[in-house]
């Protein structure tokens, strides 16, 4: 039986959180984000797990896993600064991704997931009924109806998808989306509106092993153009985007009705904590 596993991109800075969000205690037994996470993964049988994270938080991280899942968890550690030219910001998705491949292993499929969204146990069901079924050129996205992926308040930035015969084949990042007092879901000043129930990406993915060799492809390139850069990002919607206009890659699509929560900023915190409690309480 083939290999699965979860990789869980948790390298981020958290600016505009204004710490280490990947740690945020939202659960009443100190749960993290990410510990729901990869409960949620093993439940729905994937058992290997593999963090990305940067230097300086590594240790805190690996404290915080043995105690919340005990000595013998089953995580694997991956620093994405280890990987590739050196800077303070990392350099993207992609990257990360690229980052986690020794970890990964060959002929082997995974789950890629943000550490600081919420998915909810059905997104991951789904997720794992459709993993062992990829192979080389076709990966999968599990989609949200948007209205179930903003906060009350603010503004997000989301991968708004076109879905056709249950195929991908558009994913654009959008930013300043969010709920106006007339209950519209609006793109910015824009006034754009958008439908409630269009179909977004919040970054969980499911990949063969073999997509490395493709999305270094997109890395050379990307690195090529942006070497002197200390912000530019490799960003995976983007180099998915490009891998399914060559028609390298073919992207199912399947919904989930679950409804997320996630950080992004400090005022946050109290909400996701409530919200999180509330979907989790036994």
């Amino acid at each position: 039986m083939r290999k699965t596993a979860l990789v869980v991109m948790a390298a981020g800075l958290g600016s505009r959180f204004g710490g280490t969000k990947q740690l945020a205690e939202i659960g009443a037994n100190g749960e993290a984000i990410l510990d729901y996470t990869i409960r949620d993964a093993q439940s729905a049988g994937i058992e290997d797990i593999v963090l990305i994270v940067r230097s300086e938080i590594a240790a805190d991280i690996e404290s915080h896993i043995e105690n919340l899942h005990g000595s013998g968890h089953s995580c694997t550690f991956v620093c994405q600064d280890d990987f590739g030219p050196q800077r303070q910001k990392p350099w993207g998705t992609t990257h990360a991704v690229l980052s986690a491949q020794s970890a990964i292993g060959e002929d082997s499929s995974f789950l890629l997931v943000n550490a600081d969204d919420y998915y909810g146990p059905a997104s991951f069901e789904l997720a794992s009924e459709q993993l062992p079924l990829l192979h080389s050129g076709v990966g999968m996205l599990i989609t949200f109806q948007l209205a179930k992926t903003l906060p009350q308040g603010g503004e997000v930035t989301r991968g708004v998808c076109d879905v056709e015969n249950g195929r991908l084949t558009q994913i654009i990042e959008t930013t300043n989306i969010g709920f106006r007092p007339s209950g519209e879901i609006t793109v910015g000043s824009t006034g754009v509106k958008l439908d409630k129930e269009m179909s977004v990406s919040l970054n969980l993915w499911g990949f063969h092993s073999s997509i490395m060799e493709p999305l270094e492809q997109q890395w050379d390139r990307f690195f090529f153009e942006n070497a002197s850069s200390e912000n530019s990002e490799c960003l995976l919607p983007e180099s998915i985007h490009n891998l399914m206009s060559d028609e390298e890659l073919v992207i199912k699509t399947f919904s989930s009705e679950e409804e997320w929560t996630g950080l992004t900023n400090p005022e946050d915190f109290e909400v996701v904590q409530s919200k999180i409690r509330k979907l989790r309480s036994p």
